[in-house]
């Protein structure tokens, strides 16, 4: 008998996005004596922590100007979003598995967005 897990739903959210989220459940969390957390929570806190630097308005909004480009779909924006690439070789890390490739001009659009919001 195989199992197979349905997807009921997907969202994307940037990592500021996701420590808002997770920093209201530690609250939570720590309200409750009684309860701890999980070692995967704790993993998750951590890495929002120290990877979050921009606040969720500001993470959406880049997220917003790179979704205004041509070549840039909703789950890469996000991706360049949360990654925040500095150069091209980064960047063209994050667009490795897509079936077209992006010239310097096109590269260099996108990173001068990215560098706004640095």
């Amino acid at each position: 008998m195989t199992i197979f897990k349905e997807k009921v739903s997907e969202e994307f959210l940037t990592v500021a996005e996701t420590k808002e989220i997770l920093e209201d459940l530690e609250m939570e969390r720590a309200a409750e004596e009684d309860r701890e957390m999980r070692y995967e929570l704790k993993r998750a806190i951590e890495h929002v922590n120290r990877f979050a630097v921009l606040d969720p308005e500001e993470s959406l909004q880049l997220v917003e100007d790179l979704e205004e480009l041509e070549k840039v779909d909703t789950p890469t924006a996000y991706k360049i979003a949360n990654l925040r690439p500095l150069d091209r070789d980064e960047l063209r890390a994050v667009f490795a598995q897509e079936r077209y490739t992006l010239d310097g001009g096109e590269l260099d659009e996108i990173l001068n967005i990215v560098k706004q919001y640095a």
